[in-house]
């Protein structure tokens, strides 16, 4: 699926320039040998003193990339702006975010924390003081794709961030599936059947939602037994367009969403994709060190189809210039 979705995105002129910052590894190499197999442009990057990924590190340092480093590092004291030029991931990122390539895909050899840090300084949310969050493309052993959000940024989302967290993974859904989005808002409670504060702020979500987004399909407040099985959908929730049949579910924190993906994926034998990063002005995503050559491809692929949507052929950019700063917490 995922291949078919780059191959429509190619097809159409669509993004195509991916760098990866960790060239001296074998698994990015071999990855970079198939992306490109597949049509697509991969840049390796390098920190070692010598090679063609150190080369590519070097020619990268333009102008436009300097500025940029300097714009987004230069608070940060004398030394940053040395320092970044020489970090392949901090290089990358400013590249990606002055527009001389689509997407940036690390976190082989690199911790989580220090991917999504380098994001936050260098790319910035698309919008000053937007959320950043994330999801996971879900592969279900029937072979039906969901996606889950968030898993792995925001420990307690307010009512603004929840609702824009489900805004971001419908519009990945759509993206990456090519289908529609039918988004479930979980709790513990269906339809009022209990209350708590953490209720209040899912229901408080949905109805922002619906507000922002009229025509997106949408529920909440939903137990997960309603909003996946048809049968408990009839009886908890009978007039809901989304109970029974979701595709996007959204979860009410982040201990919830990061347990709910790893179950799915160890007990249900579901592929988890991700974590999907959303709402940055330039498409990063993360790797585990664990990372297959297999992982790398699906992720970056991943990566260039949600370049199309933030930069779609011949349509407006959603590209913010210059980095803001949002606080978040990293699983």
């Amino acid at each position: 699926m995922l291949h078919e979705r780059f191959a429509r995105v190619r097809a159409g002129g669509g993004a195509q320039r991916i760098i990866l910052p960790e060239g001296d590894d074998a698994r990015v190499r071999q990855a970079a040998d198939i992306l490109r197999s597949l049509g697509a442009e991969p840049r390796l990057l390098g920190g070692s003193s010598s090679g063609a990924a150190r080369q590519d590190l070097v020619q990268l340092r333009s102008s436009a990339v300097l500025e940029h480093l300097e714009r987004a590092l230069g608070a940060r004291g004398p030394e940053a702006l040395p320092e970044a030029l020489e970090d392949p991931l901090a290089v990358s990122m400013a590249a990606v975010a002055a527009g001389e390539a689509q997407a940036v895909v690390a976190g082989a050899t690199c911790p989580t924390s220090q991917v999504m840090r380098m994001a936050f300084r260098v790319v910035g949310p698309s919008t000053p003081g937007g959320t950043v969050s994330s999801s996971f493309l879900m592969r279900l052993s029937s072979g039906e794709y969901q996606c889950f959000g968030d898993c792995a940024v925001i420990p307690d989302p307010t009512v603004e961030q929840l609702a824009q967290i489900a805004i971001a993974t419908a519009d990945s859904f759509r993206a990456l599936t090519g289908g529609e989005p039918r988004v479930a808002m979980l709790s513990f409670s269906t339809a009022g059947s209990a209350e708590h504060a953490s209720v209040s702020v899912v229901r408080e979500a949905t109805a922002r939602v619906r507000a922002l987004r009229p025509g997106l399909c949408i529920d909440g407040e939903l137990q997960f037994d309603a909003a996946a099985d048809q049968l408990v959908a009839a009886a908890k929730a009978p007039d809901s367009a989304v109970a029974g049949r979701a595709n996007v579910y959204i979860f009410p924190n982040l201990a919830a969403g990061n347990i709910g993906y790893k179950i799915t994926q160890r007990l249900a034998g579901a592929q988890a994709y991700g974590p999907i990063l959303q709402g940055l002005a330039a498409p990063v995503n993360d790797l585990s060190r664990g990372a297959s050559v297999s992982d790398i491809v699906n992720v970056s692929l991943i990566s260039l189809v949600q370049a199309a949507a933030y930069n779609p052929p011949g349509g407006e950019t959603r590209r913010e210039s210059g980095p803001h700063h949002q606080r978040a917490r990293f699983s």
